[in-house]
């Protein structure tokens, strides 16, 4: 094996890379320009991984290389939380974090609440024109949806939604997440406290006066 070949770009291409695609739709979707994505591409066609048209590249989905990373990712990356978060952004789908993820990522990882290894949804909103896309993408890579155990994508298909931006991550409007945690407040005054100090909110907490009444 082209031990070259084993590196991120490389793995990227693979996890997005449909049976029909194309250098510059590739390039987008895996954050490289595209004569970077074409040099990795030119690389795997020379491994019968992919064949490369005038317009097209198309996926040779038996090919020993490509299969071996399939098998690799499947048993060792679907277990990995992380991935399940980073892949998201190599489907080229319109999808967002939301409820519990939106807190998440809104307090920079600050807050969690209600997840550990056995038991971790991650829940995102996606767009259902992009259902299928999605389903097969999960398909392909071992990645679970709507269980209720190990590691899941907690799916809502919308119609569409809006997406904003919390470090580059599409999730809920900061505004619609607080709604969130306050129909919650239970869960989320911690989280709430967090959010009147990150942001200069004046959201009516108690947490920390109790906190310091102990």
């Amino acid at each position: 094996m082209n031990l070259e070949l084993i590196n991120p770009y490389v793995l990227r291409i693979l996890i997005s890379v449909r049976n029909k695609d194309s250098i510059n739709a590739i390039s987008k979707r895996i954050n490289l320009s595209y004569g970077w994505t074409h040099n990795w591409i030119k690389k795997l066609v020379n491994l019968n991984v992919l064949e490369l048209t005038r317009m097209n590249v198309c996926l040779n989905d038996d090919n020993e290389f490509y299969r071996r990373t399939l098998k690799y990712i499947k048993e060792v990356l679907s277990n990995n939380v992380s991935f399940y978060y980073n892949a998201l952004s190599l489907f080229g789908i319109k999808y967002c974090f939301t409820n519990t993820d939106g807190v998440f990522i809104w307090t920079k990882g600050g807050y969690n609440i209600s997840r550990y290894k056995n038991y971790y949804p991650i829940f995102i909103k996606v767009k259902k024109e992009n259902k299928n896309l999605f389903e097969d993408y999960c398909k392909k890579l071992g990645l679970r949806i709507n269980k209720n155990n190990k590691i899941f994508y907690m799916v809502n298909y919308l119609d569409d939604f809006e997406v904003s931006y919390c470090d580059n991550i599409p999730v809920d409007s900061l505004n619609d997440t607080i709604k969130f945690m306050l129909k919650n407040k239970y869960n989320f005054e911690p989280a709430l406290e967090m959010i009147n100090e990150m942001y200069g909110k004046k959201l009516k907490v108690k947490y920390k006066e109790v906190m310091t009444n102990v």
